[in-house]
């Protein structure tokens, strides 16, 4: 294993970047909570800042998170709760429930296991969840959860009553990796490495199972994420190319070239803004499944100013993200996360050669094109910072804070913190103009193996991780 990777017990854990005039106690590391002046002020100032959720009247937990924000960076590697898991395998995801009540762990070796984070009790196993790895875990209410397994099936479960299944689904035919739920339509979206996105309609819920469609297909899929709104969905691929599907419609299904590409281009960081460099993806590898040669044809290039004049639904826009180091060589983006509030999403990249991995983080840019012969991007990169690289061969989920203030990044043996600036202000507050890195707030590690996830409780001040060899930490300051 990387020497890169510190073991627990070596004194690796202790505060990255401490805040300017922080004690050594439990005293948050942050400045007073007044919001940046928007520019314009007055009336559409306030209006502005309403939209960004900056408001008191839109946002009212908003320094209720900032001092929690504090107390995440207070946090000690000696403060971790060990889990016991026994011999369940690698721990591959972690959920909580949206209340924060439970705490559920999918396990390598075909079992979910359940514990109340905040007494750290074991409640239930399912030891025959699956009949392969447990791949992810989504919860659809405070109640009810799904499951998928690289059995190539989803199941849906109810915590009142664990002994049995809610039902089996069956429909791809490959390693299912990723569950997403639409809560205004009850709509169930999965991904797997079939290629496949398939539609499951949870109001028709059976024994049987459930009637689903298929919505979507491409190449090298890898993970599929919703918007918080449900308004796009982002599709990653161990290509190096990212997706995204805008003015969502779940109800209409996508059939081969039956949608119209919007654009398809590298992402910029804002120095490249000005530049007439990287005007256009790799052709080798692409994802889209209507051409081998590349993303697009004329056909669908002429389809584009469907988009000027009005929003087709299910538009697709192909970009190749822009990585530091990577340029001019692939990428797989193993991993992808949205903020809380939809204004960014979150990506975990490694080089094809596997020497290399990164955390990027980018912007959504919403509006028309500035030129209608010069499509503008989605996207642009405005944080990143390189990750230790080990465990290669392993995906490691990364997620937000509930805020989004602050990313925990699975690095080496632990877990790393990461800001926007070194005191965890919110994006929308420390937009750089140029790409900047991430600000490490605080290393915590506590494992004996490679950690590959962790999560943010919903609700309360702790933080879980995972690693290959079967260990849960839970992190959480003590008073």
């Amino acid at each position: 294993m990387s020497a890169e990777a510190p073991r627990a017990g070596t004194g690796c854990g202790g505060p990255a970047v401490p805040g300017p005039g922080s004690p050594a106690g439990m005293e948050p590391a942050l400045p007073p909570a007044s919001p940046r002046p928007v520019p314009g002020g007055g009336l559409f100032g306030w209006l502005r800042g309403r939209c960004l959720g900056r408001s008191a009247a839109v946002d009212p937990a908003r320094d209720t998170f900032r001092a929690m924000t504090g107390l995440y960076g207070s946090i000690q590697p000696a403060d971790s709760v060990y889990l016991s898991t026994r011999t369940h395998g690698a721990v591959f995801n972690l959920e909580y429930s949206p209340d924060g009540s439970v705490l559920t762990v999918a396990c390598e070796q075909t079992e979910v296991l359940l514990f109340d984070p905040i007494s750290s009790k074991h409640i239930k196993t399912l030891s025959e969840a699956h009949e392969d790895c447990v791949n992810n875990i989504r919860f659809l209410d405070n109640r009810l959860f799904a499951t998928c397994s690289d059995d190539t099936t989803i199941a849906l479960w109810d915590l009142r009553k664990l002994n049995t299944k809610v039902c089996t689904l069956h429909g791809h035919t490959s390693w299912v990796k990723n569950i997403e739920y639409d809560t205004n339509t009850r709509l169930l979206v999965t991904s797997g490495f079939d290629g496949n996105v398939i539609i499951w309609d949870t109001n028709r819920c059976t024994e049987d199972g459930c009637p689903h469609k298929k919505f979507f297909h491409t190449r090298f899929l890898m993970r599929m994420r919703l918007t918080p709104d449900c308004s796009k969905m982002l599709i990653s691929t161990s290509s190096g190319y990212l997706l995204i599907l805008h003015d969502l419609d779940l109800n209409k299904s996508l059939e081969v070239g039956s949608y119209p590409i919007l654009r398809a281009r590298r992402t910029t960081s804002s120095s490249d803004i000005t530049s007439s460099g990287s005007s256009g993806p790799r052709a080798v590898g692409s994802p889209c499944h209507q051409s081998d040669s590349g993303p697009l044809s004329e056909k669908h290039m002429s389809r584009s100013s469907q988009r000027e004049g009005g929003s087709p639904r299910n538009s697709l826009e192909v970009l190749t993200p822009e990585v530091p180091g990577e340029r001019d060589r692939g990428n797989c983006i193993t991993s992808l996360q949205l903020h809380p509030k939809g204004w960014a999403t979150l990506l975990r990249c490694s080089s094809n050669t596997d020497d290399q991995e990164w955390t990027c983080v980018y912007e959504f840019q919403e509006g028309a094109p500035v030129r209608p012969v010069s499509p503008r991007c989605s996207l642009r990169l405005t944080h990143c910072i390189e990750e230790a690289n080990v465990g290669r061969g392993y995906i490691k989920e990364l997620c937000f804070s509930p805020d989004g203030r602050m990313i925990s990044s699975p690095h080496g043996f632990g877990i790393r913190l990461l800001g926007f600036d070194a005191h965890c202000s919110e994006l929308v507050d420390c937009l750089p103009k140029e790409a900047s890195p991430l600000k490490e707030i605080r290393s915590l590690y506590s494992h004996n193996d490679v950690v590959l996830t962790t999560k943010f409780s919903p609700t309360h001040c702790q933080i879980a991780s995972g690693c290959l060899s079967g260990r849960v930490s839970l992190y959480q300051p003590k008073f």
